[in-house]
Formats: C-alpha cells, sequence, structure tokens
C-alpha cells in the first residue's frame, strides 16, 4: 500500500475549515468580523436577528451600514434602548461607527441587524448565507450561524461552556 504525502500547507487550510472557531471568522482589510449568528425561527416568523462583533484593528474609523441574509427580502441595523421602563427598538440610519482599536459587540438587546420578510425558518444548525456592509471596507460575504430559539449568545465549543459567552440582559424574542 502506497501513502501519498500531503503538504502540510494543506492539511493546515483542511484542518482550518473544519474549525468552528476558524471557519466563522472573517477578515475585511483592518476588521476583524466575530462569529456572525441568528436565533432558529418559528414557522410562520416574518423576522430574525442577526449578531457579531467586530474589531478595527486599523487606524481610521468605518461603520457598519447594513447587512442581509438570503433568506429575508431585506436587512436593516437596529439599536434597542429602556425608555421609562420599555424597550424600545429603532433603526440607525447613520449606521454604527467601528473606531479604530475597539471592537464593536451585536448582541441580544442591543445593536444587532434586523432580517426582516424571511421566506424561510431560520433552523438550528444550519449556516445563512449573508452579507455586511461597511462604509470603508465595502460589502462582505459571510455566513450566520443558527443557534436555538432562546439563544443569549452563540454556542461555543470550548470547555467552557456556552455560559461563558451569556452577556445576559433582557431578552426581546429575536
Amino acid at each position: 500500500m502506497r501513502l501519498h504525502a500531503v503538504p502540510a500547507a494543506l492539511l493546515a487550510l483542511g484542518l482550518a475549515a473544519t474549525s468552528p472557531a476558524h471557519a466563522h471568522d472573517y477578515k475585511a482589510g483592518p476588521l476583524k468580523i466575530g462569529h456572525p449568528w441568528s436565533r432558529a425561527t418559528p414557522g410562520g416568523a416574518r423576522v430574525a436577528a442577526g449578531y457579531l462583533t467586530v474589531t478595527n484593528t486599523g487606524t481610521e474609523p468605518d461603520r457598519l451600514t447594513g447587512g442581509a441574509i438570503e433568506a429575508a427580502g431585506r436587512g436593516e441595523l437596529h439599536t434597542m434602548s429602556m425608555e421609562g421602563g420599555v424597550m424600545k427598538m429603532a433603526p440607525l440610519a447613520d449606521g454604527l461607527a467601528i473606531p479604530p482599536g475597539q471592537t464593536v459587540t451585536l448582541a441580544p438587546s442591543g445593536h444587532h441587524l434586523m432580517f426582516l420578510d424571511l421566506t424561510t425558518p431560520l433552523k438550528k444548525g444550519e449556516r445563512v448565507k449573508g452579507t455586511l456592509r461597511f462604509e470603508r471596507a465595502g460589502t462582505v460575504p459571510v455566513e450566520f450561524a443558527v443557534e436555538s430559539l432562546a439563544a443569549k449568545a452563540p454556542e461555543t465549543r470550548s470547555e467552557k461552556g456556552p455560559e461563558a459567552h451569556d452577556h445576559g440582559g433582557h431578552d426581546h424574542g429575536h
């Protein structure tokens, strides 16, 4: 039996492609995009939300201006706030600043992408193709990992478990 040598670079690429953490981080110039995710949606739901982190390692600011997924008719960037004990959601018409040297987090009960006019339910365990739009970095293709309907943060494969990434706070249900 003859064994074929696999170049180390190809082996490394193959392992990287199967690593959940590595395969789900993206880079666009000085921007590092970490683990885009969404929640599963019940049948008939017309909206979903998208969450992620963006770190600007550069010296110039950028701005997240929107995002989309293939399973939705349109996407908007939203923010959540508490006013008089009532949680309110509103679009961020001017986008979201990503200052140099800082990380911005889109998470439940805060800034998030809103995917409207869903054409199909999002199912736990699948990846949904999408894009993020930045003022400087342009359009960046990503995949949103779909977590459980009640997820407060993306599941992690680390020994710390999912609770290590639970941001807590009020859960607004999408």
